[in-house]
């Protein structure tokens, strides 16, 4: 299969009929291996031309694993320690030493640990993979684990089994506040902007949701001067503060960030699906002890049901919201 470049790429998968979700998702972490390679070979990520990363499989593993991720409504992806092996391997520019360039590029920032075995344990793929969804990597966290899969490969290896394994479950270190909610601790991240064109902002808060921003909001404020500006908050995991942070700098006219910690508390998340006259739509349920406190139509699927049904957004959210409760 012959590769395929960057644009050609995003062409893809932004045509296709995938969620929003999964083409913001899938395309960011096309980016993220677009920014390694062109680092690589020194030029801009739109001109990098994928060769194993664009073949047809490897955009499938990426589609399929966003598109998993969405379907479990999984919140947060906790990665164990990265092992990688040794020794060589051959890609499109010939042999080079594992890591792969490109699979430690795109892991920076991320503890990587080197063993003796000589196989590719970690892909450019799979490397961009863990660096859009893990929110933290090291030992599993305590959690009540309620499912299990494995993945199996065809290579036999000497000393280990060829396997990924991946747990869905519950956190049971999520505190639970005297009042009955969930709490957590997150990063808050501000800055005072009065020199960047509206157009920017708007397309900086796309970007920083991308990047797994937690909520990013503009509020109209006053400068000295009497300027009107807008004041940035970025909602985000601590883990995330460096990946944010590098955004903001790079998007935006900023000199200068604020930050505390902010305390949360929480409905405990569930989503379901649920049939409606229009067709199956995911609802996100918000509980406290167990009992139904919110309930909202998840929009993305909303749309989705509208657009193939040809009935109205608004029918079709209250048709949801109906069939929910």
């Amino acid at each position: 299969m012959h590769g395929r470049n960057h644009a050609e790429i995003r062409d893809l998968i932004q045509k296709s009929g995938l969620s929003e979700f999964v083409k913001t998702r899938a395309l960011s972490i096309f980016q993220r291996i677009a920014v390694a390679e062109g680092k690589i070979h020194g030029v801009p990520p739109e001109n990098v031309e994928f060769h194993e990363v664009g073949a047809l499989d490897s955009i499938a593993d990426v589609v399929l694993a966003c598109a998993g991720i969405e379907a479990l409504g999984v919140e947060k992806i906790f990665v164990s320690p990265l092992i990688e092996g040794s020794g060589w391997i051959d890609c499109a520019h010939g042999k080079f030493p594992i890591p792969a360039p490109a699979t430690l590029e795109i892991l920076t920032g991320i503890p990587l640990l080197q063993i003796g075995e000589p196989f590719e344990f970690i892909t450019p793929t799979g490397a961009a993979i863990l660096a859009e969804f893990g929110v933290k990597f090291g030992p599993m966290p305590r959690m009540t684990v309620e499912k299990i899969g494995y993945g199996l490969g065809t290579r036999q290896l000497p000393n280990r089994p060829n396997a990924l394994r991946a747990m869905l479950g519950e956190l049971s270190e999520a505190a639970i506040d005297p009042t009955g909610y969930e709490t957590d601790t997150i990063t808050r991240i501000e800055t005072n902007l009065d020199d960047l064109s509206p157009e920017i902002t708007g397309a900086v808060l796309d970007k920083l949701l991308a990047a797994g921003a937690l909520d990013v909001f503009f509020t109209p404020i006053q400068m000295k001067k009497n300027r009107p500006a807008v004041q940035l908050n970025v909602l985000c995991e601590t883990a995330d503060v460096s990946k944010i942070a590098d955004l903001i700098f790079a998007e935006t006219t900023a000199f200068g960030l604020r930050m505390d910690e902010a305390r949360r508390l929480k409905l405990e998340r569930k989503f379901e699906k649920v049939k409606t006259p229009h067709g199956e739509v995911t609802v996100k349920f918000g509980l406290k002890k167990g009992e139904v406190i919110q309930v909202a139509p998840e929009f993305e699927s909303v749309r989705a049901a509208s657009e193939k049904s040809g009935q109205p957004l608004r029918l079709v959210y209250e048709a949801a919201l109906a069939a929910a409760k």
